[in-house]
């Protein structure tokens, strides 16, 4: 097998096929050998065919600041982008190591974080994962235990965010992409830390894989065709979790308990695994997912079991089972509320007062100053239009405000008088016709 643009240009069509034509190729760009070589192809693929060159190009290079050789490795990136015509771009991202996570996820999880946040809608996030990084994850996965997700390995094409993340050198072994670097003179980084075999992948790759491919040569094309079947039967497997989501209500973040219980264990599971994974949040450990199927989803309705792990979490409210991120959004902290639009922390967006509203708090009100306070607890209101004051825990709980954000949601006083409840409720003494909406922007669920 060789590798060259003949082959790209066929790979780039059959993806095409998929994903519709690109509006950008975004190279995640290491400087290594892998995404030296494909970075070169595409841009000997653009000088050689007017289809592929009408489709912008952008090298971004993630500095994770791990080695001190870093922003050498970056100068050196720019170099080779600025040599074959390539836009360039340098992120630098913080790995944070404090989740329970090793150097290797956390680098992953805070380099693809930063891609995303340079991604459009509609751009091929190209990788330059090739058949050997395949065989390494499909082993890894194995040892961990993982189901057929796992064994699936990495995802030629998938949905990243507005954009695609494709694999197009999946089904290359790394031979081909080194004997294509030569052929082309390529100069490549080579990360010392690639060597160490202290992290599980380079075990694998330097001890194990070669042990295997003393005895089985084609060790690396058999276990690409396992991840291939496995990947067929994990289509399925969402294909099912399609159907029994649409069958109980349709909602991805929201899952009603007795829809779920009507599913038998198996399908609980596989329905609980793809809505995670739909909603971009970490999929628990098999002992977690036991517990939320035998411990939270049958547990009584008065209850509200709480399961978490690091990247995500699941809750019970009444007959309603919330997949959530790990941490809940911030809490906000007391301030004065002006005419302008008021961040309220990490997660809870930001209230505005929008003026000349058909119903709002009046204005003078708002000139004499409004401040945002936390639940205490012990609040009262007479909502508008409504004949007696009312207790807020009380409002909440038939409103059904779900337990974990209540005591997040911002008060508006006017002095010591609680004059509206988030957007949820306005006083009736501080109402008229016209007034200030106050309006909740980026408001998080609260039901």
């Amino acid at each position: 097998m060789s590798f060259g643009p003949a082959i790209l240009a066929s790979r780039f069509t059959e993806l095409e096929a998929v994903t519709g034509k690109p509006s950008r190729y975004v190279v995640a760009f290491s400087g290594g050998l892998d995404s030296s070589v494909l970075l070169n192809c595409i841009a000997e693929l653009a000088r050689q065919d007017p289809h592929f060159a009408a489709v912008p190009l952008l090298a971004i290079h993630v500095d994770h600041g791990l080695h001190a050789d870093a922003s050498d490795w970056s100068e050196h990136c720019a170099s080779f982008a600025k040599s074959r015509g390539v836009e360039f771009l340098a992120l630098q991202v913080v790995v944070d190591t404090e989740a329970g996570k090793g150097v290797e996820a956390a680098a992953r999880d805070a380099r693809y974080t930063a891609l995303m946040s340079q991604l459009r809608d509609g751009d091929w996030l190209l990788s330059a994962h090739h058949r050997d990084d395949q065989a390494e994850t499909l082993l890894l996965n194995l040892i961990r235990g993982s189901g057929p997700a796992g064994v699936a390995g990495i995802a030629e094409a998938r949905h990243f965010g507005p954009a695609w993340l494709l694999r197009p050198l999946l089904s290359i072994d790394q031979a081909v992409i080194r004997n294509y670097a030569h052929a082309a003179s390529l100069r490549w980084l080579d990360d010392p830390s690639n060597q160490d075999p202290r992290f599980d992948r380079n075990f694998l790759r330097h001890e194990v894989l070669p042990t295997l491919a003393s005895r089985w040569p084609d060790i690396a094309q058999r276990l690409h065709r396992s991840a291939s079947h496995a990947s067929e039967a994990t289509e399925l497997m969402a294909e099912l979790a399609r159907i029994d989501l649409r069958a109980i209500g349709g909602r991805t973040r929201r899952l009603d308990i007795e829809g779920l219980q009507s599913l038998g264990l198996a399908r609980q599971k596989n329905l609980l695994r793809f809505a995670l994974r739909e909603l971009l949040l970490t999929t628990p450990s098999t002992e977690l997912l036991d517990r939320v199927v035998n411990e939270v989803i049958p547990a009584r309705i008065d209850a509200q079991p709480l399961v978490s792990w690091p990247g995500a979490s699941i809750r019970r409210y009444r007959n309603t089972l919330y997949l959530l991120p790990e941490k809940l959004p911030d809490k906000i902290v007391a301030s004065a509320l002006s005419a302008h639009k008021m961040p309220l922390g990490t997660g809870m967006g930001s209230l505005e007062l929008v003026a000349d509203a058909e119903l709002g708090l009046s204005e003078d009100l708002v000139r004499a100053g409004l401040h945002v306070r936390l639940r205490q607890g012990g609040e009262e209101i007479k909502p508008e239009g409504q004949t007696h004051t009312r207790k807020l825990k009380k409002l909440l709980q038939e409103e059904g405000i779900v337990p974990w954000m209540r005591d997040r949601l911002p008060l508006v006083y006017a002095g010591d008088k609680l004059v509206a409840v988030a957007d949820l409720w306005l006083a009736d003494d501080a109402v008229t016709r016209p007034g200030f909406l106050l309006r909740w922007i980026d408001r998080p669920a609260l039901h």
